[in-house]
C-alpha cells in the first residue's frame, strides 16, 4: 500500500490579498479564507486518517475547519511553519525589489541555497527542516492518508527537498489559497507527485486572489 500526503495551503488572509510576505508573522484568516476552508472541508471530509498543522493561526484555523465535522485530532507540526523571510516580511514583491535589489536577485537566481535577508537564512535550510518533519510523520503513519495544513512557501520548499530539485524551482510553481498538493510514497518513502495546486473544491467561477 502507499502512504498519501496532502500538503494544504491555508485560506486567504488580509495580507495575502495585499500581496505582502507573511512568513513568521501570525496573521489570521480573513472572512474569505474561512469561506475557502469550508469548501475544502467538504472535499476532504472522511477521507483522511491524520491531520497536522503549522502552529501559525492561519493554518490552525484552516485545519480546524477541515476537521470540524470529524473525530480526527488536530496536532501541531512546528517543522512545517512558514519560511521566516526576515526583513522582507510585511513587504510586497515590488517593495522588496526596490529596497533589496541585490539580495532579491540572488534569492531568485541562486540554485544552490537561495539565501534570504535574515530569518530562515535560505530556502535550502527551510527545505531541509520541512523534509525532516514530513519524513518523521510518514514513518509514524505508513499506509495512511495524512493532511498537513501549512503555507505556500514551505510547501514549495518541501517539494524541492523531497524531489531533490534545485532552489530555482521555488519560483516556478504557483500555489493558491487552500490548494492541495497530493503526494504518494511507497514503502521506501520514494515520492511521486500526484497533483499540484489543486483548487477544484472551490466554485468553478471562483477567482483566487493570492498565489505564492
Amino acid at each position: 500500500m502507499a502512504t498519501t500526503l496532502l500538503l494544504v495551503r491555508h485560506g486567504e488572509t488580509k495580507w495575502n490579498k495585499l500581496g505582502k510576505f507573511q512568513g513568521s508573522q501570525d496573521i489570521e484568516l480573513s472572512d474569505e479564507g474561512i469561506f475557502q476552508a469550508q469548501f475544502l472541508r467538504t472535499k476532504l471530509e472522511n477521507s483522511f486518517d491524520y491531520i497536522y498543522t503549522s502552529p501559525l493561526k492561519r493554518a490552525v484555523d484552516t485545519a480546524k475547519v477541515i476537521c470540524s465535522n470529524t473525530d480526527k485530532k488536530l496536532e501541531l507540526e512546528p517543522a512545517l511553519r512558514e519560511i521566516d523571510f526576515g526583513e522582507w516580511e510585511g513587504l510586497t514583491i515590488t517593495e522588496i525589489k526596490e529596497s533589496y535589489p541585490d539580495s532579491f536577485k540572488i534569492w531568485r537566481d541562486d540554485k544552490i541555497d537561495a539565501p534570504l535577508c535574515g530569518g530562515d537564512l535560505s530556502i535550502r535550510l527551510a527545505s531541509i527542516r520541512a523534509k525532516e518533519g514530513i519524513l518523521n510523520l510518514l514513518n509514524k503513519h505508513k499506509n495512511k492518508i495524512i493532511i498537513i495544513v501549512c503555507h505556500g512557501g514551505i510547501i514549495k520548499a518541501s517539494l524541492i527537498a523531497l524531489f531533490d530539485w534545485n532552489m530555482s524551482m521555488y519560483h516556478k510553481m504557483n500555489l493558491g489559497n487552500t490548494s492541495i498538493c497530493k503526494l504518494s510514497f511507497n514503502d521506501e518513502l520514494y515520492p511521486k507527485l500526484v497533483t499540484l495546486n489543486d483548487t477544484s473544491h472551490l466554485p468553478h467561477d471562483y477567482k483566487i486572489k493570492s498565489y505564492v
